[in-house]
């Protein structure tokens, strides 16, 4: 699999990541093994996890399986801190007493005395930025994150954080983890001009549109889909409109005439946008994720690309 550079540090990830939103709660320990080997066996390196996942469940199973699978070494673990949902709700904290102490749990269940990368979450306007960056550079500092980011700023939080980490604090900002796919590319406004001036490496989340762009929920939703799941139905409904049911429609035109998956087309056209370091890749089954790592060997001709471009455009965006 490719490697690219994270943003403008020399740190290289593979430019598919795996994705482990699901593990340890809608994908279960003996799956989770299945796409990890199959992930790593593509030749991928990156590996993404939140302290949210599962209340801590995704990382606790990465940190059981991955000494089975590989080395510590072979891989680059990014998680984040700042979003959790132990009180039944989702709360937002990114104070420098609970990044920290986040990051402190995140390295016990995942067995590591560092992760790769490490990110807040989410901005906060409850917590001024300063102090957020502050956790950041204590973890580069002590050698608990060898690299740090930010995930899900918006243009202006970016460009405002990454200068302030760069000019007042010395430890740069290396990546920006947005949503990114040909049904939600309003990052393009703002947020990647944002963070290929400031040398932020955009990791895309749900590059599938939430798994919509696989074409799966064209004739109803799947029984053993997200949309049918308790935790992930709400989390998908937003993109099964009309403007949604075009855009999936060309991509599966497209896929007709390459002879490949829609899933394929969906995470070539996001992996080689501008800005991009990588693709971030969610599965429920390991059969689905062994469908979406084929996509390494998928380039689209420029007259698809462009195609899809204007079937996706934003709403209100000026012509290409």
């Amino acid at each position: 699999m490719e490697q690219r550079h994270l943003g403008a540090s020399g740190l290289k990830v593979s430019r598919l990541a795996l994705g482990t939103m699901t593990w340890g709660r809608d994908t279960d320990e003996h799956e989770s093994r299945d796409q990890l080997a199959a992930f790593l066996e593509a030749g991928g390196t990156l590996i993404d996890t939140a302290a949210g996942y599962g209340d801590g469940a995704a990382e606790e199973l990465l940190g059981q399986l991955l000494p089975e699978l590989t080395s510590r070494d072979d891989v680059v673990l990014c998680t984040k801190a700042g979003i959790s949902r132990r009180t039944g709700e989702r709360v937002v904290d990114t104070s420098r007493r609970a990044m920290l102490a986040a990051l402190d749990g995140s390295l016990t269940r995942l067995g590591t005395d560092h992760v790769d990368v490490w990110l807040a979450h989410t901005w906060s306007d409850q917590t001024p930025l300063e102090e957020t960056l502050s956790a950041l550079e204590a973890a580069v500092t002590s050698g608990r994150a060898r690299y740090a980011g930010i995930s899900n700023y918006c243009g202006w939080q970016s460009a405002r954080a990454a200068t302030l980490a760069d000019v007042g604090r010395g430890t740069a900002l290396v990546a920006n983890q947005v949503e990114y796919s040909l049904l939600a590319r309003g990052v393009e406004a703002e947020v990647a001009p944002s963070a290929l001036a400031h040398g932020l490496g955009l990791m895309a989340w749900s590059p599938l549109g939430r798994g919509v762009l696989t074409g799966k929920y064209r004739t109803g939703t799947p029984a053993d889909s997200r949309a049918a799941s308790p935790h992930f139905a709400s989390f998908v409904e937003r993109y099964l409109d009309a403007r949604a049911r075009g855009i999936v429609d060309a991509v599966v035109t497209a896929a007709d005439g390459l002879g490949c998956s829609p899933a394929e087309i969906a995470l070539a056209w996001v992996r080689d946008q501008p800005g991009i370091s990588a693709a971030i890749v969610g599965a429920r089954t390991a059969a689905q994720l062994r469908g979406t790592l084929t996509s390494e060997d998928v380039v689209l001709p420029p007259q698809i690309r462009a195609a899809l471009d204007e079937v996706s455009a934003p709403p209100g965006a000026p012509p290409a």
